[in-house]
């Protein structure tokens, strides 16, 4: 890995953002809405400078252009970006045009196409399998063959930072005859990446094919229900438990910053159907954290783990997707699933960490959490860390607000 460095010294420090991570965003300082690329605690305003591609795909505030340019482009202004902010020549010219992280307004990152979410994590899907059918049924009898996924919402996806309203919906406790309409009691949060595709599809396409597809990563919270989610989700699955809200972190890290990173998904448990067979290590080496904090009170970090843990990469996921002749689209989201690790302080959701609410987690100041209070704030973060640098997501944050008050003739 390279040891370059940028002229900007709080690129060369204790950073999310070095010079071999130029993430990619939208922001707004006041002056309108612009694509972004975060170096240190500054954003490069991308169309101000000579990035070295078509000014055209900067017109809009997103990536998607970008994106639909394919990979040649994407190359082309990695190279030129890191040549502009690692040569002291281009110091004069650039730096006008560097705007204070902490005075910008972060927005959504790309237009989200479709979303879809999959239940690729084992050591997740084993604990919530266990919870409800016992250890001898955990894993549904698919699991270890394929990609399970359900399509969500595109339209619910928001950017750190956004609120979170306490979902409504129906409830049904074990006890009751009927189910009743209610605010969610044991809303959740789950610990996921999130994989943006950069290039369409027409057809089958293989792993390697899927692979070259996508243009970079987020950190997900995928925001679940799980009292409306146990009444509605047989026969088909989640709906409204997770329609509420899916925040993603603001920067886009590309793949290119992510390859020094590569490692390989697990053994299989049961050999895969050739089509589902990597050819190259699929999953990257991210350390990954969820901290909780209380309205007013102290910030906890109740989990940890690493994206290494998962089952099937993103790229079997988008290669499955495809398997029915389905189009992938520029700027579709593919959440990976929660991505929890063997122990108990490696879950990625409350409901893992408080096994169903039965065994409460106790925060920093003495409270204990089985599901999300209204007024904490949940943040992911993420980065991968090698020869003495960080490659960083930024935060993915969300604070959960009461549910809304309901007329009279819905309740």
């Amino acid at each position: 890995m390279s040891t370059m460095q940028s002229w900007l010294d709080t690129a060369n420090g204790d950073t999310d953002f070095p010079i071999r991570n130029l993430p990619y965003g939208v922001f707004d300082d006041g002056r309108g809405a612009r694509c972004g690329v975060a170096i240190g605690d500054r954003i490069l305003d991308v169309a101000a400078v000579d990035h070295g591609v078509d000014p055209a795909l900067f017109v809009d505030p997103a990536w998607n252009a970008v994106m639909v340019a394919g990979p040649v482009v994407w190359a082309a202004l990695r190279a030129r970006l890191t040549e502009l902010l690692s040569d002291e020549t281009h110091r004069a010219a650039v730096e006008p045009h560097l705007v204070a992280m902490a005075q910008a307004r972060l927005l959504m990152p790309f237009r989200v196409s479709e979303y879809t979410d999959f239940y690729a994590g084992r050591h997740h899907a084993t604990n919530v399998g266990t919870m409800f059918r016992g250890a001898e049924n955990a894993l549904p009898p698919n699991w270890l063959s394929i990609p399970i996924g359900y399509n969500g919402r595109a339209s619910s996806v928001v950017v750190s930072g956004t609120p979170v309203r306490r979902p409504w919906g129906q409830v049904k406790g074990p006890d009751d005859e009927l189910p009743r309409f209610a605010p969610s009691a044991r809303f959740d949060i789950e610990l996921e990446m999130g994989a943006i595709v950069g290039q369409p599809s027409e057809g089958m396409v293989s792993v390697a094919r899927a692979g070259e597809m996508i243009f970079g990563y987020v950190l997900l919270n995928d925001w679940s229900a799980r009292d409306i989610q146990a009444w509605e989700y047989q026969p088909l699955g989640p709906f409204q438990a997770k329609a509420t809200a899916t925040t993603i972190s603001p920067w886009i890290v590309t793949k290119a910053a992510l390859e020094p990173f590569r490692v390989p998904t697990p053994a299989p448990g049961r050999p895969l159907l050739p089509y589902l067979k990597p050819t190259v290590p699929g999953l990257y080496d991210i350390d990954l954290e969820v901290a909780l904090t209380p309205e007013g009170g102290a910030e906890t970090v109740i989990a940890r783990t690493n994206y290494r843990e998962m089952y099937y990469s993103a790229a079997q996921q988008l290669a499955h997707h495809t398997t029915s002749g389905c189009p992938m689209r520029v700027g579709d989201l593919l959440g990976s699933g929660t991505i929890s690790g063997p122990n108990r302080e490696n879950r990625g959701s409350l409901l893992e960490l408080s096994w169903g609410g039965k065994e409460p987690i106790e925060l920093a100041d003495g409270d204990l959490r089985r599901f999300i209070e209204d007024g904490d704030t949940l943040v992911l973060r993420g980065a991968a860390h090698g020869n003495g640098c960080r490659i960083g997501f930024g935060d993915c944050s969300g604070q959960v607000l009461p549910a809304v008050a309901l007329p009279d003739w819905a309740i």
